[in-house]
């Protein structure tokens, strides 16, 4: 590897990146190396390829039937995706629609209302919201006045927490709006934005086919902080096509510089036998294994070495951060947005293709306009395909959240929560269990299991030791499901 990069790399393959906020990452080449194959981000348990269509709209009626019997477990979270985008991002692997046809938008947001006030009216007297998210495609392809459209319908059937409690965000391309529209943001009650920058390297923007001028976006920023947003977060990926460790590392103190909340930095999974728009990236200009991991450890020295916590999976945040603050104090939770300090909340989804987690269930929407819009005209919520949870899949649940969150989880509560003898009950688990802490990424005693510095990279490799479903083929299921790598 590059001496550039790290100075000690040849005389050691174990690089601990600690600073006074957060000793927590210690990476070591050789065991990426040796973990680094295809696996679940684990946004849930079980992971959406193992939905079906055996579960649809009945079957989330009674969901939420049950849970209005129970009398609401907590707050709710609230998700809305809006696919629209006005031009083609070459890596991107969201379900988007590419058009410059606004009227498109308009006939959407129409339907998006109408399932709103159909999830509304099932949690009645249950309806208090504590976090809501808007993603996309690009949320802010709606104007201001369909967003504000479309705020009063989501205000008409759920009651929203003070701002202070709440946390609303939205995801913004900053390309797409004005410091006059990001003021118009605040105003509308988002208290936590994210801007999608990826890179701010021009020959890497014009391979992703996504120009973004560096002043355009960093005032764009500016507008977010002078707005009051509580929380500013960026986005960044590794592993695109023209870039380079120098590169990287321009972009890295650029955005250090703007000084965010929080940065979330993904590695680019290059899958054009399933992603279209990858095809038309080549495959030549993409950086090989080495330089990517060169890439990976240059973002976590120079984000550690600024201060920011590694929270895990990617992401990372100022020590003073909500994000962080929930972390220390064991609140973390992980949903299908990413990290969340809301850890027991259900999550109501709307929008083609959305994702909810009500009670034990998770259910999908429609992914296709048509089928979307069909099922609404008949009176009926667009839910396609979903699964409920056994006792088992819950176990396994809590343990893959535990770990991937708080880095640990107790033995001695998990017996006291489920019916089991842990060791008794993961047999087959422990003992790849104990060849992961010979490797040293974790420890085990008879109350915990802890992961180490270095296994908190590899974090999903570890939470895959627990998934009960990895490897084996739905019924049906034609190709194997096929998974990023987990570095």
């Amino acid at each position: 590897m590059p001496s550039s990069v790290l100075p000690d790399a040849s005389h050691d393959t174990s690089h601990p990146f600690n600073n006074t906020h957060h000793a927590s990452v210690d990476l070591d080449i050789e065991l990426i190396r040796k973990f680094n194959k295809p696996g679940p981000r684990y946004t849930s348990y079980p992971t959406a390829d193992r939905f079906s269509a055996a579960f649809g709209y009945a079957d989330y009626l009674e969901t939420c039937a049950t849970t209005r019997i129970r009398g609401g477990r907590s707050p709710l979270s609230l998700y809305f995706h809006v696919p629209f985008c006005e031009s083609l991002c070459y890596y991107c692997a969201c379900n988007k629609i590419v058009t410059k046809n606004r009227s498109k938008a308009a006939v959407y947001l129409d339907y998006l209302k109408r399932e709103i006030a159909m999830q509304g009216s099932l949690f009645v007297g249950i309806n208090q919201v504590e976090q809501m998210h808007f993603g996309g495609g690009s949320p802010t392809y709606f104007s201001d006045e369909q967003m504000d459209s479309l705020l009063t319908e989501v205000r008409r059937w759920f009651k929203f927490a003070p701002d202070e409690l709440g946390e609303y965000s939205i995801e913004v391309d900053p390309r797409t709006v004005s410091p006059e529209r990001i003021q118009t943001l605040r105003r509308q009650g988002f208290n936590r934005i994210s801007f999608g920058v990826q890179d701010f390297d021009h020959a890497v923007q014009k391979a992703i086919h996504r120009l973004q001028p560096e002043q355009e976006t960093l005032a764009i920023m500016a507008a977010a902080r002078t707005a009051g947003f509580r929380s500013m977060s960026i986005d960044l990926i590794y592993g695109l096509p023209k870039q380079t460790p120098a590169s990287m590392a321009v972009t890295l103190a650029k955005v250090v510089a703007a000084s965010p909340d929080r940065i979330a930095i993904y590695s680019y999974a290059h899958l054009p036998h399933v992603f279209k728009s990858q095809r038309r990236i080549e495959d030549h200009s993409l950086p090989d294994a080495e330089q990517k991991l060169d890439m990976l450890m240059l973002c976590i020295r120079n984000l550690t070495d600024a201060g920011y916590v590694y929270i895990g999976m990617d992401h990372f945040a100022k020590p003073d951060d909500d994000l962080a603050v929930a972390q220390r104090q064991g609140r973390l939770h992980r949903n299908f947005q990413g990290y969340s300090t809301h850890a027991d909340a259900d999550l109501v989804s709307c929008g083609v293709s959305a994702i909810s987690a009500v009670g034990a269930t998770y259910s999908q929407n429609a992914k296709t306009l048509d089928a979307y819009y069909d099922a609404l005209d008949v009176g009926r919520l667009p839910v396609a395909r979903g699964i409920k949870l056994s006792m088992d899949d819950l176990l396994r649940r809590s343990i893959i959240g535990l770990l991937i969150c708080n880095f640990e989880l107790s033995i001695t509560s998990l017996e006291l929560a489920y019916p089991i003898t842990f060791t008794n009950y993961f047999a087959a688990e422990m003992i790849k269990l104990k060849a992961m802490q010979d490797d040293g990424l974790i420890t085990i005693d008879t109350e915990w299991i802890s992961v180490t510095p270095k296994g908190r990279m590899l974090i999903r490799n570890i939470c895959m030791v627990f998934d009960a479903y990895l490897g084996k083929q739905m019924p049906g299921q034609l190709v194997p499901v096929r998974f990023s790598k987990t570095i």
